[in-house]
């Protein structure tokens, strides 16, 4: 009995479609899994298509500095206002303290979550430190490294009031003109996206 064969030119051009298909499936496959990778990374390197609307209101920080490099040494593991003057702590300063504290109240239930702090490079005046020692008596106290906080914010000689992540990481910044109930919005929005602190 005999046996058919199909020619040999047959089973090469099928080998070859075969390898052209398995190629072309495989370029489909890295680029669907790497497409969007390198599209996010050309829209972050090259700023297009780039949101114009925001929902927060200070001044996003976000190149992963945190509060060590701010010149803050703290080991606090839940959301932080922290308030610092490089100078001496003056009416915006105090100002800024006051509204901390105002905004971590106004937290109500998610109040644990958060504290508020105060760091300066100057010793503060002694009416003020007795002050805060009796109507701030949660209130954290840092001295702030002015050769660190000059490095890492060029310029910014006015108090400024941080919110800092549980990790330590610099999350938004505020200047002495902030809306309490702007940074209360931003403060509470933050809690609800995250799973920490």
């Amino acid at each position: 009995m005999a046996t058919m064969t199909s020619p040999a030119g047959t089973s090469d051009s099928r080998n070859r479609k075969n390898r052209r298909r398995g190629r072309l499936q495989l370029m489909l496959v890295l680029l669907v899994a790497l497409g969007p990778m390198l599209l996010a990374t050309a829209m972050y390197r090259l700023q297009f298509w780039v949101p114009e609307g925001r929902s927060y209101h200070g001044e996003l920080i976000g190149n992963g500095e945190s509060r060590s490099e701010l010149g803050v040494q703290s080991d606090e593991k839940r959301w932080q206002m922290l308030v610092t003057a490089p100078d001496e702590c003056d009416a915006d300063c105090q100002q800024l303290v006051y509204l901390a504290r105002q905004v971590q109240i106004g937290l109500g239930r998610d109040a644990s979550r958060a504290t508020h702090a105060l760091a300066v490079a100057q010793p503060l005046v002694a009416e003020y430190d007795v002050s805060l020692a009796r109507e701030y008596p949660q209130l954290h106290r840092y001295a702030l490294d002015l050769k660190r906080y000059r490095r890492m914010a060029p310029g910014i000689e006015l108090p400024q009031l941080w919110i800092v992540d549980p990790h330590g990481n610099l999350v938004l910044r505020y200047g002495a003109e902030v809306d309490g109930r702007d940074l209360l919005n931003d403060l509470r929005r933050l809690l609800k996206l995250s799973n920490i602190g």
